[in-house]
């Protein structure tokens, strides 16, 4: 990781890590979101929408924070389950801190949360109480407060709401106590450290996502195949990217394409108006789908698309 002159170094100028932990759909895409002031990761009213443990990075005058914001952490199913599992406790190692999100209206520790808390036990990093979608009917965070503070000891608590940004601010003033002095370990343009591929990835698997109702969008996977950028290709005046939609059965093939290939049309047409935005070129994008049974449960097939 290249880090900034000295020049760009204050004294006192913190650097570290903190992971966003905690059950599918509690808001930490949106919050990594509203930290960075602009669509770093995916996000989605559907569960498992984060796959990777995905670092986001968040610069202002005192400090750099390196958020990791991780899949939902939930009772593995299949394979593809197990490596979401991991890649939450190798972020949860790797971490100065951990902000563990719940919801302000929980009025009990569910199963998922339950599996959340019993993870943290034993992590020696500070953990922090974050109680997030404090807006609407449930603005007062002290029912959860009450509800998860009975259940471990919290080194800081703090109440937000992601969707509007209220009390992001004084998250970030809590986890400066907690992030040890260092010089930034990324040029403070960087907002995430990813390939662009994978961002590329991310962006189609999103627009999937939301075209997608019901369980196909937890069978699908997006593998780019070709990413050939005019940056790279100087003869090029188009981002050319071709990406295989993958899922599991012809059933699931069928819903994907829709009517007359209208459904792939329009993810297509939505993840080309995100790249574009993205990286600044114009778009040639090519999508294909293809189907490979049982994806979830193939160790070679999860390594080839980066989850193990």
């Amino acid at each position: 990781m290249e880090k900034l002159n000295e020049a760009n170094k204050g004294a006192g100028f913190r650097c570290g890590v903190v992971a966003l932990v905690g059950r599918p759909n509690v808001g930490k895409s949106s919050l990594v979101n509203s930290l960075l002031k602009a669509r770093a990761v995916i996000v989605s009213p559907k569960p498992q929408t984060t796959r990777n443990a995905v670092r986001c990075i968040y610069n202002d005058e005192r400090a750099q924070i390196v958020f990791t914001d991780t899949p939902g952490i939930h009772l593995p199913k299949d394979k593809l389950g197990n490596f979401l599992s991991d890649a939450v406790f190798d972020a949860l190692e790797n971490a100065d801190a951990v902000c563990y999100m719940v919801e302000a209206g929980d009025k009990k520790i569910g199963t998922e949360d339950a599996e959340a808390l019993n993870s943290l036990a034993g992590i020696a990093r500070p953990v922090l109480l974050v109680v997030n979608k404090c807006d609407g009917q449930t603005r007062d965070p002290s029912r959860a407060f009450a509800v998860y503070g009975g259940a471990r000891a919290f080194a800081g608590r703090a109440a937000l709401s992601a969707r509007s940004g209220r009390g992001v601010p004084e998250l970030v003033e809590l986890l400066l106590r907690f992030l040890p002095e260092g010089e930034p370990w990324y040029d403070p343009d960087i907002l995430m450290d990813s390939t662009e591929r994978f961002m590329a990835a991310e962006i189609i698997r999103g627009k999937t996502l939301a075209f997608l109702r019901d369980e196909v969008p937890h069978c699908v996977a997006v593998e780019v195949e070709e990413y050939k950028s005019p940056d790279e290709y100087p003869e090029r005046d188009k981002l050319y990217i071709r990406a295989s939609l993958i899922v599991e059965t012809p059933g699931q093939k069928g819903i994907l394409i829709g009517a007359g290939g209208a459904t792939l049309k329009k993810i297509g047409q939505a993840a080309r108006g995100d790249l574009e935005e993205t990286t600044g070129h114009s778009v040639y994008l090519e999508l294909w789908v293809k189907i490979s049974p049982k994806w979830r449960q193939s160790e070679p097939v999860l390594r080839r698309l980066g989850y193990s």
